[in-house]
């Protein structure tokens, strides 16, 4: 075991300066998903510096300090550091829902109910409503309002919960729609929950500050390793009873960790430093990514590509049916250049390079002659999921 331990420390060991955690490496190149990010030095440093206490025993310094400051940045009471979105996602609905009758109510896409293994079922007996907004962007409290149940009737399950999503697919939902939703809901007795694993993106596309739309919300997932660079983490906020009532389902579904500080040290850097210190994430690192969405965007449609959604955020959506492309054909011709691509989602993240931009643009390229040999494996790319 000593042996092993040498080589690995060998293998992170610093030559000329640099060790495995300087640069992007494969990061600069691949455009799956903005989880794809390499952790950084700042955020190494901030590791070996770290605290490691107990969390279950709620006695780490630095994850405390973390989850005030998400806290107070959000403009809540309280937050509890979880592991990944869907562990916020779900211990968050299940810290509002009492028992059955009940049902929450979503957008048919939302992460939610597609990506996170039928969890909201499994844990909350809930029924999910899903709801096609009417203008193929976001939710509208019209749209809400058709679909939640508010009556008694013994025939029907009663709307307890809204649980929204911003961004989703890239898409940001306006501010005034979202406040629209939530005083409706409140006025009826709902709570309401969002999903923000990507709430820095419509933050930073200037739809409004961080705590203008945390505030609205009686519960919001934030995540840490999409977009942000932190390789683990996500953080639930809201009042205090929700916080306590939820630290107690974390630990029920194995989320209770010990030695926190390690991952809510890089959590703490990869806020401050990728997404910024003022409440418009302005002075971070994620303006630039929207900046290059669209360039890739512009370059798809001006060789006659088409959209499936508009770009708002990060995320490029290729109409790769309508533009003539097969759903793999540019995950083949990127490979060859060395890229990482998968069906018609890109997502643009802070490593993604200059040089990176310039391959997408040869794949365009290639795809878009009319002479390449389109791909005979038509199976559905997992690009074209959520991660």
């Amino acid at each position: 075991m000593a042996h092993l331990s040498n080589e690995a420390m060998a293998s992170a060991s610093a030559v000329n300066g640099q060790t495995s955690w300087h640069g992007a490496g494969a990061a600069e190149f691949d455009l799956r998903s903005d989880t794809m990010t390499k952790p950084t030095p700042s955020m190494l440093n901030a590791i070996c510096q770290t605290t490691l206490l107990d969390d279950v025993f709620n006695e780490d310094p630095t994850t405390n300090e973390l989850q005030s400051y998400v806290a107070q940045r959000t403009q809540h009471e309280d937050a509890l550091l979880v592991l990944s979105g869907t562990m916020g996602n779900q211990v968050a609905i299940r810290s509002h829902l009492a028992q059955p009758p009940h049902a929450v109510l979503c957008d048919h896409r939302a992460h939610i109910i597609c990506y996170e293994a039928g969890g909201v079922s499994a844990w909350t007996g809930a029924t999910v409503q899903t709801v096609v907004p009417k203008n193929g962007i976001h939710l509208t409290l019209e749209d809400v309002q058709k679909y939640a149940v508010l009556d008694d009737n013994i025939h029907h399950c009663p709307t307890k919960l809204i649980s929204l999503e911003n961004t989703l697919d890239g898409m940001v939902m306006p501010l005034a729609e979202a406040r629209r939703i939530v005083e409706w809901a409140h006025s009826h007795d709902i709570k309401v929950h969002l999903d923000g694993a990507r709430l820095w993106e419509a933050v930073v596309s200037g739809a409004g500050s961080l705590s203008d739309y945390t505030s609205l919300f009686d519960s919001v997932s934030l995540c840490f390793s999409k977009g942000l660079g932190a390789p683990i983490g996500s953080i639930i906020i809201g009042s205090k009873p929700f916080i306590k009532k939820a630290r107690w389902f974390r630990k029920s579904i194995g989320g209770g960790a010990r030695q926190t500080g390690v991952f809510s040290a890089a959590a703490r850097i990869a806020l401050d430093e990728t997404f910024g210190t003022d409440p418009h994430g302005k002075t971070g690192q994620l303006p630039s990514t929207h900046a290059k969405a669209k360039r890739i965007a512009e370059m798809w449609t001006s060789r006659g590509g088409k959209l499936q959604y508009p770009v708002h955020t990060n995320m490029v959506w290729l109409d790769l049916e309508a533009s003539g492309v097969g759903p793999n054909d540019l995950a083949v011709i990127g490979q060859q250049l060395g890229l990482k691509l998968l069906g018609g989602r890109m997502v643009i993240h802070y490593q993604v390079s200059e040089e990176a931009i310039a391959r997408v643009e040869k794949v365009f390229d290639t795809a878009m002659k009319g002479t390449y040999q389109r791909s005979e494996d038509q199976s559905k790319p997992y690009g074209s999921s959520k991660p």
